[in-house]
């Protein structure tokens, strides 16, 4: 039997990101965890992917209405920066639809004891036909989380998810 945490869990869970919609918060890491407060209420934790995404405001709300539609009256989503959130938190299916989608999923990150993260990718491999034979086109794509590349073999661009 499914409790009613879990639906209200698996409710928020669902929302997708809205700069990159293929993938879920949850597929994302972003969704930290949903609980019963003492009135009641349904708490949704989130933590952003930055400090200034833009598209925080839009996930609030739509976890919110999401959480609100399974049947929970009383909904607050508490957005949290502490720790702050990593690519490392991506799931393994995110990762996946990443590459299905035809954006190179981030390579893993290590953190030294300072906390500085580093990231470690020795070529980027093309989404498309799996060719580590590939340029960096522009830092900056569509979002600021992603990048564009080109990959030599195939000739096909490509978008990168920046590891953080």
């Amino acid at each position: 039997m499914v409790s009613d945490l879990e639906e209200a869990r698996a409710a928020a869970a669902a929302v997708t990101d809205p700069e990159v919609p293929v993938l879920t918060i949850e597929d994302l890491g972003v969704l930290r965890g949903v609980e019963e407060a003492g009135d009641g209420r349904v708490v949704v934790t989130i933590t952003p992917t930055y400090s200034g995404c833009p598209a925080m405001e839009v996930i609030a709300r739509q976890v919110e209405e999401a959480v609100r539609a399974a049947g929970f009256a009383a909904v607050e989503v508490r957005t949290v920066l502490s720790p702050p959130w990593t690519t490392d938190w991506l799931t393994e299916a995110g990762r996946r639809k990443l590459a299905e989608a035809g954006i190179a999923p981030p390579a893993r990150t290590s953190r030294s004891g300072t906390g500085t993260r580093v990231p470690v990718a020795l070529g980027l491999r093309c989404p498309r036909c799996g060719s580590t034979s590939t340029r960096i086109v522009s830092r900056f794509g569509a979002t600021a989380c992603k990048a564009v590349h080109a990959c030599r073999a195939c000739g096909e661009p490509f978008e990168e998810f920046k590891a953080l």
